[in-house]
């Protein structure tokens, strides 16, 4: 489980980098992508430890980047559409 949890917690960090560095946007889906894909994996890798308060974060983490990813038009950023 660490090297999975590792894996998730590597691809958050990596949107969070590449935010920052301007290579990606908050509201593209490549991030928004990464951020759902590696608080899942994260989740996932909490759960098989029994650590119940990162299943709970990652997983509020996963579903807010998944509605976020539903929710945005192509070429439009959440923070664009208000």
């Amino acid at each position: 489980m660490e090297v999975i949890g590792s894996v998730g917690v590597a691809m958050l960090l990596a949107a969070f980098f590449a935010n920052l560095v301007g290579w990606l946007a908050r509201g593209s889906r490549v991030y928004l992508g990464l951020n759902a894909a590696g608080a899942a994996i994260a989740a996932y890798a909490s759960y098989g430890i029994g650590f119940m308060p990162f299943v709970v974060l990652e997983g509020v983490w996963c579903a807010v980047a998944v509605v976020s990813m539903l929710r945005a038009r192509p070429g439009t950023s959440p923070a664009q559409e208000s």
